[in-house]
């Protein structure tokens, strides 16, 4: 699938609930069915700046493709991070810079995140297209 037929997957997934509170959970459930991230990828190195909580961010080039896993202390961050896997893991380092991340709005994430919450789903974002960057320059070079 492409990064935006996932993506409308995810919001036709979200515009099953009204409630705020719903969604939370649903991202809580989706963060607890994410796997573990292997204890060996949680050094500093792979720490994301810019986030509250502690989320642990792998990136591997594996055939062309950018394979993504992550880890967070935080319940609902473990839900973020696991959205932005499932839409953007499996895809060329290209395919992820020219992204055009528009589920995070249509399901209104970033208007029901605190301000410090909004700046670490920036941060998480930051660090995808920055792997993707260096994994498409080594490519090219």
């Amino acid at each position: 699938m492409t990064i935006n037929e996932l993506q409308d997957e995810v919001i036709e997934e979200f515009s099953d609930f009204s409630d705020w509170m719903d969604k939370y959970q649903y991202l809580i459930d989706l963060g607890n069915e994410q796997q573990p991230l292997d204890n060996k990828y949680k050094t500093e190195s792979n720490l994301i700046d810019g986030c509250q909580s502690r989320v642990w961010l792998q990136a591997d080039l594996t055939d062309g493709k950018v394979e993504l896993t992550a880890e967070s202390d935080a319940l609902i961050v473990k839900g973020i991070i696991a959205l932005l896997i499932r839409v953007l893991s499996g895809h060329t380092p290209g395919e992820i810079l020219d992204a055009d991340l528009y589920f995070i709005d249509r399901i209104g994430l970033k208007e029901h995140l605190s301000p410090t919450r909004s700046n670490g789903l920036l941060a998480m974002i930051k660090q995808i297209r920055l792997y993707a960057l260096a994994f498409k320059t080594k490519e090219e070079a």
